[in-house]
């Protein structure tokens, strides 16, 4: 990470269909593994799902670590999944999304990958700006 204190990956995919196995609970297992494969630290973690009564059917979920966050964002009705893993130390974000990656296409044939990208964070130059 030169230049950078960190690095933010964002993932969208189309094609997640709920299958009674595909759910909030299942994302947050696979993305619980991703953190611990690359020894971040896992702070805290939640799932909320949501059943269509306030917000549409999905579910939020979210990995805290001690070197900021990985999270997940589905609504079932439409196939959306957004992914991001972002740290702060020493971890490569892109080593979660590639672990998460391969889990979710392991097991969805119909997963689309609409779009990744990488972001550098707290760039040096831009912090001895201010």
């Amino acid at each position: 990470m030169t230049g950078a204190h960190g690095k933010h990956v964002y993932v969208d995919y189309n094609g997640y269909h709920r299958n009674g196995v595909h759910d909030g609970a299942w994302m947050l297992e696979k993305m619980i593994i991703a953190a611990n494969a690359a020894k971040v630290r896992i702070v805290h973690s939640y799932v909320e799902e949501f059943d269509g009564v306030i917000s549409p059917t999905g579910f939020a979920a979210m990995v805290l670590l001690d070197e900021s966050h990985i999270s997940a964002h589905c609504y079932y009705d439409k196939g959306w999944l957004a992914v991001d893993a972002f740290t702060c130390g020493g971890a490569d974000p892109n080593g979660i999304a590639d672990d998460l990656d391969e889990a979710l296409r392991s097991t969805m044939d119909d997963l689309v990958l609409i779009r990744r990208e990488e972001v550098e964070r707290f760039l040096h130059d831009d912090l001895e700006k201010t």
